[in-house]
C-alpha cells in the first residue's frame, strides 16, 4: 500500500471538548458580558470533573477570552471602547493594504473561492448559526491576505482574531447584520473582479467601520 502522507484522525480529549463549549457559549452569549462564574459552575454546566475545566479556563485566559476576579471567578474579557477603534484602525490599516497587494496577483480561483465562502455564509445565516458566520468571516478576510501573499499582516490579523470574533459576535446582535455583511462581502469581490483597487479598498474601510456601528447601534439599546 502506497505512503499517501496524510496525518492520522485524531479525536478530542476531553480538556479540548469543553474548551470548545466554554469558548461558543461565549461567542453566542450564553455567558452574558457582566457574569461572574467559577470553575465548578462550569463542571457542572458540562457534567465534567474540574480538572479539564480548570486546564480549558487556563487556555482561555491565555487568549483573552476570560478574565480573574479576585476572590469572586471569572468573567467574559471586556473590551473597551478604546480597544474597538484601535482593533477596526489595525483591520482596515491591513486589510486596505491586503487588497492593494491582491489586485495584481488575482485569479480566477481566488474571486471563486471567496464567492463560495458567501454562499456558505449565506447557508450559515438561514440557519442562524451565528458560530459558523463569523468563523467563515474570518476566513474571508484573512484569505485576501494569504492570496496577497501577505503572510506577515495575516499573522497580525490571526492574533487578533478571538478579539475581533466578541466585537463581530455583537455587531451580529444588530437586526439585519448578517444580510449586510453578505452584501458587503460580495461587493468587495465584485471590485477585486474588475481590478477596481480603489473601489475595493473603500468598500473595505465602510465594511469594517459598519461593524463598528453596529456594535454603536446595539450597545445604545
Amino acid at each position: 500500500m502506497s505512503n499517501l502522507n496524510m496525518n492520522p484522525v485524531k479525536s478530542k480529549t476531553t480538556k479540548e471538548i469543553v474548551y470548545d463549549e466554554i469558548k461558543n457559549a461565549i461567542f453566542n452569549g450564553n455567558i452574558k458580558g457582566d457574569e461572574v462564574i467559577t470553575e465548578t459552575i462550569l463542571a457542572q454546566s458540562l457534567n465534567t470533573s474540574r480538572t479539564p475545566v480548570r486546564e480549558a479556563v487556563g487556555d482561555l485566559l491565555k487568549d483573552g477570552l476570560l478574565v480573574s476576579v479576585p476572590r469572586k471567578g471569572l468573567k467574559v474579557r471586556e473590551i473597551t471602547p478604546s480597544e474597538k477603534d484601535q482593533i477596526i484602525f489595525l483591520r482596515i490599516s491591513i486589510e486596505t493594504e491586503g487588497l492593494k497587494r491582491i489586485i495584481p496577483v488575482i485569479k480566477p480561483s481566488h474571486i471563486q473561492y471567496l464567492n463560495d465562502l458567501i454562499e456558505m455564509q449565506k447557508e450559515a445565516m438561514e440557519k442562524n448559526d451565528r458560530i459558523e458566520f463569523i468563523e467563515l468571516d474570518q476566513k474571508f478576510h484573512r484569505k485576501i491576505l494569504f492570496f496577497a501573499e501577505q503572510h506577515l499582516l495575516g499573522d497580525i490579523l490571526l492574533n487578533l482574531y478571538n478579539l475581533t470574533r466578541l466585537i463581530g459576535h455583537q455587531a451580529l446582535a444588530k437586526k439585519g447584520r448578517m444580510e449586510e455583511v453578505i452584501v458587503e462581502h460580495s461587493q468587495i469581490v465584485e471590485a477585486l473582479q474588475i481590478m477596481d483597487e480603489l473601489q475595493a479598498t473603500k468598500l473595505m474601510e465602510q465594511h469594517l467601520l459598519q461593524t463598528k456601528e453596529s456594535i454603536e447601534i446595539v450597545e445604545g439599546n
